[in-house]
């Protein structure tokens, strides 16, 4: 496979951006040689820089839940970019998206429109601290929740995949009021909250962690959650970023039936374009300013491209039977992925909650940051490798999660699926 380009590409950006790179995972540190430069994609399939075409289940990172460059998207917000791409003042879209947030996900009655998942979490966290008084969170080990410094204690997959020790630069005060406990741990939820309940503002935790691949909660764990946080007067805030409009129209929280305080979105709700949300009840919503005291601002919050992709997407989402068929195509991926590995003799687990997916090269059981840093990564970084050969783009990384589209067909399953038998041979040597 001709990489020239890619690589000419990677030695510039080098030049210009830290590590050639604007975001960690990118660099392809954790399975060797250079990152692919992208330039073009549609629907399943992306183009890189030297012409070589992949069928691709990172999908962005999880919000192209229908493809690259869905035709109704990228009208919508062509029609868009004529009118204006950033106001700066209200707009009617702003109203559109937020009430289609409001109608879909259980626990959300207001919600603020802002440019990242991170911006999300980080705003979660600063309101749930301002409403309770209170300063210590508690969060688990493998579940990422942005790069905000209270937020990067033990916190997966990127970190993991780059062999980072916790971030420096931290403050040692946010870091020491940032609780950690195993994620799955009932008993350490438990302990943690009879002894600390009263000072513990909140709680956030990803209801299917999927930054550390994809680990679902253990039967009752969320329940515990939010028995635990209601009994302490602490709020319980569910990172939905990836979830949300992810698993199931409402998100991780309709699919399980457990109502948060506080609930954070992203990427789904943009379409593939940039944007945040955080939401929860009016009463604790209120206390964000012009409202409330607690501040929190940003010049393209509700960007207008950003909101129109979000509408068109979850537009396309509402329509009768997309989740079922999400999770029809992604049983079928994982199916034909087991028969290859029990035909082939490799030691692996699997795990899946509907569109999103993944398989950890470890017999372990696959409940916590514990169980999943027992996989090889060594057979990871061949198997990433010649996955790439057979024309298949899946993360490079062994701890992040692999994302199925509504354009998938069978055939490019069934490719996939063959392609993955002839990866793995070639992985084992």
């Amino acid at each position: 496979m001709k990489r020239t380009q890619s690589e000419s590409l990677f030695q510039e950006a080098q030049q210009y951006i830290p590590g050639g790179v604007n975001s960690p995972v990118r660099a392809f540190k954790a399975v060797g040689g250079n990152p692919l430069f992208i330039s073009k994609a549609k629907g399943p399939r992306i183009t890189d820089a030297d012409g070589n075409e992949f069928i691709d289940y990172v999908s962005s990172w999880g919000p192209l839940i229908f493809g690259h460059a869905h035709p109704k998207i990228v009208d919508a917000v062509s029609r868009q970019a004529q009118l204006g791409t950033s106001f700066g003042a209200p707009t009617e879209l702003e109203i559109e998206l937020a009430q289609k947030v409001v109608d879909a996900v259980p626990s959300i009655e207001t919600v603020r429109l802002v440019s990242s998942g991170t911006e999300a979490t980080l705003s979660a966290l600063r309101l749930a601290r301002g409403v309770t008084g209170r300063d210590k969170i508690v969060k688990f080990e493998g579940c990422y929740h942005g790069h905000g410094d209270s937020l990067l204690v033990k916190a997966g997959s990127g970190v993991l995949s780059l062999g980072l020790p916790d971030c420096p630069g931290i403050v040692s005060d946010l870091a020491k009021n940032t609780l950690t406990l195993p994620y799955n741990d009932a008993k350490g939820v438990k302990e943690l909250f009879a002894k600390m309940g009263n000072e513990i503002a909140c709680l956030i935790v990803e209801p299917i962690g999927g930054n550390m691949g994809v680990v679902p909660p253990q039967p009752g764990f969320l329940e515990l959650l939010r028995k635990v946080t209601a009994e302490a007067g602490s709020l319980l805030i569910f990172d939905e970023v990836i979830t949300g409009f992810r698993v199931s129209y409402g998100g991780a929280q309709k699919l399980y039936g457990v109502s948060p305080d506080l609930t954070c979105l992203g990427k789904i709700i943009g379409g593939g374009l940039p944007v945040g949300a955080y939401g929860g009840r009016k009463e604790i919503m209120d206390h964000i300013a012009p409202v409330g005291a607690v501040y929190q601002a940003g010049t393209l919050s509700g960007n207008p491209l950003a909101v129109t992709a979000g509408i068109e997407m979850l537009n396309l989402l509402s329509q009768p039977g997309v989740y079922e068929d999400l999770d029809k195509k992604s049983e079928r991926l994982c199916n034909g992925y087991k028969a290859n590995v029990d035909k082939l003799g490799v030691t692996a687990t699997f795990t899946r909650v509907g569109s999103m997916f993944s398989m950890f090269f470890t017999d372990q059981e696959i409940i916590s940051f514990d169980s999943v840093k027992t996989s090889d990564t060594e057979l990871f970084k061949r198997y990433f490798n010649a996955m790439l050969e057979e024309g298949v783009y899946i993360a490079p990384s062994q701890f992040e999660a692999g994302f199925m589209s509504a354009v998938h067909t069978n055939d490019d399953i069934d490719q996939t699926i063959a392609a993955q038998s002839r990866a793995l041979q070639k992985a084992l040597g």
